[in-house]
C-alpha cells in the first residue's frame, strides 16, 4: 500500500480506542487481546462499528499481545495476532486498511531495566512475523515512552518485514518521554530509522496536544499522526470515563487537523467520537510535509544539529598517544574511561567520539561495552570511531540514538562495506576525502572523492543530509600548503556542495612546538572557511578559547553572551590537558559505580559508615534527586545515581550493624502494581530508588489481590503502601484496595501513581498522597517513615 499517494487525495483517520470499549468484557488480570480468540465477535463488532464511523485505517486487538504477556502455551502470540488481524481483515473489506498494533512490553530496557536489547527486538520480530504472515497492511508501534524501546520496535519490523510503518509515541505534558527524549530527539530517531509517519497518541487530550504538535512539525519531514485520549480519565460509580463527549472531542480534532495529516482517536474514544471527527475533518485542507533538509545526530535524550555553531567533538576517548587511556582499556576500567568522557562534557564537548581500537583487544565486545556505559551515564550523543566493520554493525544497533559513524571512505571495501550499515541503522557519517590511491594533495582530489562518496550514499538511500565530509588535516611540517588545501576543501564543500564538514583539528601541528598556538589559529581559519564541527581537546583552554573568540567575532554568539559566560569562569577558560579526581559524591550523582565503591572503602578506613552514610551518600541521592525535580536530568541518571549508591552501600557490607540501623529508622513500604494489572515499570523504579534511600521495601509484584495487600501491612506493620496502575481498567482496583486498607488498616498512608491518575483523581479514589514521579515517592516516605 502506497499510503503516501492515498494522502494526497486526503486525510487518513484511524479508528479510535479498544481497549476501553472492550473493558467490560474480560475478567481481572486479563488483557482484551485474549477476546480475539474467547469471543471474537465482540472484537468484531467494535470494529464493524468504527467502519461505519468513516475511519481508513483499523488498529487490530493485538497492542500487548507479545510474550511477555502471554506466556501461556494455550494462547500463543501467533494464534492470538492471526485472529487479531483476521478479524480486523474481515471488518475492514476492501474500504479500509488494516494496521498491526504492537504497543511496548510494559518492561524498562537495560541498562536502566532489565529487559535486554536484543531480547526487545525478538520480542517485537514475533510479532511482526506473525501479523505479516496473517495479512496486515502495516505496522502501528504506539504508546511508546522509551527511546530505546522505540528503536527495537522499529528495528524488528524493517528486519520482519517490508509494510509501511507508523510510530507514536506518549509525551508527558512538557513533551517529554519517560526516558527525559525531547519531541526533536524522538523525531530524529524515529525518522532516521525509516518510518513512514509519526506523532503522538495516548497520554494526554487533544487540547494538551495542540501545544506539542507544532514543536513536532517543526523538527519533522513525514507525515504527522494524531491520536489523543478522549480528554483526561476520571472516575464515575467506580469507573474509569473520559471527559470530553463526542461532539467537544470532534471540534478540538479539527483545530489539530490543519497541522496533522493522519488523526485517531486513543483511550476512551468510541465509534461515535470517530464518526464526529470524520464529520469536522472533512472539508479541511491537508497540510503540506516540508523537508527539513537538517543534519543531525541523537542520543536517547538529546539532539546536536550541525550547522547552527561549531560542534565541538571530544576527542579523548581515543588511545592514539595516550598511555593513560591505552591502560583503562587493557584493564577494562570503565569508570576511568566515563569520568574521562564526563570531563570532556563539563568543558564543552557536545558529542565524544569514542575509539577502542588496540593491538590485542577484540574492539567489538569492548567498543559496546564503552558506548552503552558512556550512554548510561550521560546523554550527549557519541561517534562511533573504528576501522571494523565487525565493531561498528554491532555498536550501531545498541547505540540509543542517531549516531555518529567515523567514518566512510572512497575506498570501494570501505563503501560497500559501511554504507549499508548506515542505510539500516539510521546513521549520520563521516566521509573522508581518501581512496584507494591515498590522500589527494589537492582540494580538487578531495572534492572529487567527497562527491563520490556523496553519489554513492544516495544510491544507498542516504540523503546528503546524513553525511559530513571530513576534508582532511596534514600537518603543516610536511608540506606548506597542507593546511591551505583542507581550509579550501572545507570552504568548496560547505559553500558550494552545501554539504557539512568535519575536521580532527590538531593533526595540523603535529611534529612541531608551540602546537597549542598553530592548533588554536588554524581552528579559526577552518571556522571561517565554514567548518561544521572540530575534533578536539575540550579540555585544553586555548583551542575552546579559539571557538568562542571565533563565534563572537563573527556574531553567532549573540551579545557576546557566550564569551562572557566563557571567560567568567576561569576554570574552564584555562582548563588543562588533564582529568581531575571525583569526590565520593560526585561519583554517586554522576552514576559512576566502580568509583563509588572504591571511594567508600577508602572513606571507610578513617569514617564511620554512619557518617559517610548520612553526610556523603544521602546528600548526594539528595542532589539526584533535586537535579532531576528541577529536569537538570531524567529517568536514566536518576537511576544510574540509584545503582551507584548501591555499589557504595554493598562496599560498607561489613558494617552491616550501622546499615541495619539505618534502615531500621527508615521504615518498611509495601509496593504493588494492583489488580489486573501487569505493567510493573513505576513500581520498579520506586523500588530502586527507596532501597537507596534505605527504606525497606516489600515488592509484592504485579496483578496484586487487595487482600494481599492488606495481609503483608498488617503481618509487617506497615505504615506506608505504594499502588501503581497504568492501565484505565485497572484503576478501580486501586480504588478497592485503598477502601480495604482505610478500614483494616487505617493506620497505613497510601501513596499511588502511574500514568492513568491525576492528583485530584488519586484524591477522590480515597489516596493520601500522589506520586507524580518516583523521586516523589521517596520525598513522601521521608515525611511519613523517617525519625
Amino acid at each position: 500500500m502506497d499510503f503516501l499517494k492515498r494522502l494526497k487525495s486526503g486525510r487518513l483517520i484511524f479508528d479510535g480506542a479498544m481497549g476501553t470499549m472492550l473493558q467490560n468484557e474480560i475478567a481481572p488480570g486479563e488483557s482484551p487481546e485474549i477476546l480475539n480468540i474467547k469471543n471474537p465477535d465482540k472484537v468484531l463488532n467494535v470494529h464493524k462499528a468504527y467502519i461505519n464511523a468513516g475511519c481508513h485505517i483499523l488498529k487490530t486487538n493485538t497492542f500487548g499481545a507479545n510474550r511477555l504477556h502471554f506466556p501461556d502455551p494455550d494462547f500463543s502470540v501467533e494464534q492470538i495476532i492471526t485472529a487479531g488481524v483476521t478479524l480486523a481483515k474481515k471488518a475492514a473489506g476492501t474500504d479500509a486498511y488494516v494496521a498491526l498494533d504492537i504497543g511496548p512490553t510494559g518492561k524498562l530496557l537495560a541498562p536502566f531495566g532489565d529487559l535486554d536489547f536484543e531480547a526487545a527486538v525478538d520480542i517485537f520480530s514475533e510479532m511482526i512475523k506473525a501479523g505479516t504472515r496473517a495479512g496486515a497492511d502495516m505496522v502501528l508501534i504506539e504508546t511508546m515512552n522509551d527511546t530505546y524501546e522505540i528503536k527495537s520496535a522499529m528495528l524488528a519490523v524493517k528486519e520482519n518485514c517490508a509494510l509501511p510503518l507508523f510510530v507514536t509515541f506518549t509525551p508527558d505534558s512538557t513533551g517529554r518521554l519517560l526516558n527525559g527524549a525531547d519531541i526533536q530527539t524522538a523525531v530524529c530517531l524515529i525518522e532516521s530509522l525509516g518510518a513512514d509517519a509519526l506523532g503522538f497518541n495516548c497520554g494526554l487530550g487533544p487540547s494538551q496536544l495542540k501545544s506539542l504538535l507544532p514543536e513536532l512539525i517543526r523538527h519533522s519531514s513525514i507525515p504527522a499522526i494524531v491520536s489523543p485520549n478522549a480528554g483526561m480519565p476520571k472516575i464515575i460509580n467506580g469507573k474509569t470515563e473520559y471527559n470530553l463527549p463526542p461532539r467537544e472531542f470532534a471540534e478540538e480534532m479539527a483545530e489539530l487537523a490543519h497541522n496533522a495529516q493522519i488523526i485517531g482517536g486513543c483511550c476512551g474514544t468510541t465509534p461515535e467520537h470517530i464518526a464526529e471527527a470524520v464529520r469536522a475533518c472533512k472539508n479541511i485542507p491537508l497540510p503540506i510535509v516540508t523537508q527539513k533538509n537538517v543534519t543531525s545526530v541523537c542520543s536517547y535524550g538529546e539532539t546536536v544539529v550541525f550547522g547552527e555553531k561549531t560542534v565541538i567533538i571530544g576527542e579523548r576517548l581515543n588511545p592514539t598517544g595516550k598511555p593513560r587511556m591505552k591502560k583503562a582499556l587493557y584493564d577494562g576500567d570503565m569508570d576511568f574511561l566515563y569520568r574521562e568522557g564526563l570531563e570532556q562534557i563539563e568543558h564543552g564537548a557536545q558529542i565524544l567520539d569514542i575509539n577502542v581500537g588496540l593491538p590485542g583487544i577484540d574492539e567489538e565486545p569492548l567498543l559496546a561495552r564503552l558506548m552503552c556505559g558512556l550512554q548510561s551515564v550521560t546523554k550527549v550523543p557519541l561517534q562511533i570511531d573504528t576501522a571494523s566493520a565487525v565493531a561498528a554493525k554491532r555498536a550501531l544497533r545498541l547505540y540509543n540514538g542517531k549516531p555518529l559513524l567515523n567514518s566512510v571512505s572512497g575506498k570501494k571495501e570501505s563503501l560497500e562495506t559501511v554504507l549499508p550499515l548506515v542505510k539500516k541503522y539510521g546513521a549520520t557519517v563521516v566521509a573522508l576525502c581518501l581512496d584507494d590511491s591515498g590522500i589527494p594533495e589537492t582540494a580538487e582530489g578531495r572534492i572529487k572523492i567527497a562527491e563520490k562518496i556523496i553519489s554513492s550514499a544516495d544510491a544507498c538511500g542516504i540523503p546528503k543530509k546524513d553525511i559530513i565530509v571530513d576534508a582532511l588535516t596534514m600537518t603543516i611540517s610536511t608540506g606548506a600548503d597542507n593546511a591551505r588545501v583542507t581550509l579550501d576543501t572545507v570552504e568548496y564543500l560547505r559553500r558550494k556542495l552545501g554539504v557539512h564538514t568535519v575536521l580532527g583539528v590538531s593533526n595540523v601541528s603535529f611534529g612541531l612546538p608551540g602546537r597549542e598556538s598553530v592548533n588554536a589559529a588554524f581552528f579559526s581559519l577552518a571556522m571561517k572557511a565554514g567548518l561544521s564541527a572540530g575534533i578536539v581537546n575540550p579540555m585544553n583552554g586555548a583551542m575552546m578559547d579559539a571557538v568562542y573568540v571565533y563565534q563572537a567575532l563573527s556574531g553567532a554568539d549573540e551579545n557576546c553572551a557566550g564569551y562572557i559566560a566563557r571567560f567568567s569562569d576561569q576554570r574552564k577558560a584555562v582548563a588543562k590537558d588533564e582529568m581531575r579526581e571525583v569526590s565520593l559524591q560526585e561519583a554517586v550523582v554522576l552514576g559512576l559505580k566502580e568509583q563509588s565503591a572504591k571511594a567508600v572503602v577508602a572513606m571507610s578506613a578513617v569514617t564511620p559508615p554512619m557518617e559517610i552514610i548520612n553526610q556523603h551518600l544521602i546528600p548526594a541521592l539528595d542532589k539526584a534527586g533535586k537535579d532531576f525535580e528541577s529536569q537538570k536530568t531524567f529517568l536514566p541518571q536518576l537511576l544510574m545515581s540509584a545503582e551507584a549508591a548501591k555499589a557504595a552501600f554493598s562496599a560498607l557490607a561489613l558494617k552491616m550493624t550501622a546499615l541495619d540501623e539505618v534502615r531500621q529508622k527508615r521504615g518498611k513500604v509495601v509496593i504493588a502494581t494492583v489488580k489486573g494489572d501487569i505493567h510493573d515499570i513505576g513500581k520498579n523504579i520506586v523500588k530502586i530508588l527507596l532501597e537507596n534511600y534505605n527504606f525497606q521495601v516489600i515488592d509484592l509484584g504485579k496483578n496484586v489481590e487487595p487482600s494481599l495487600v492488606l495481609e503483608t501491612v498488617l503481618k509487617e506493620n506497615v505504615k506506608l503502601a505504594g499502588l501503581s496502575a497504568l492501565m484505565t481498567t485497572t484503576v478501580v482496583y486501586m480504588e478497592e484496595t485503598i477502601k480495604l486498607l482505610k478500614e483494616k488498616a487505617p493506620d497505613c498512608r497510601i501513596m499511588v501513581g502511574g500514568a492513568v491518575l491525576t492528583e485530584s483523581y488519586a484524591k477522590k479514589i480515597g489516596a493520601d498522597y500522589y506520586s507524580k514521579d518516583a523521586i516523589s515517592s521517596v520525598r513522601y516516605a521521608e515525611e511519613i517513615l523517617v525519625i
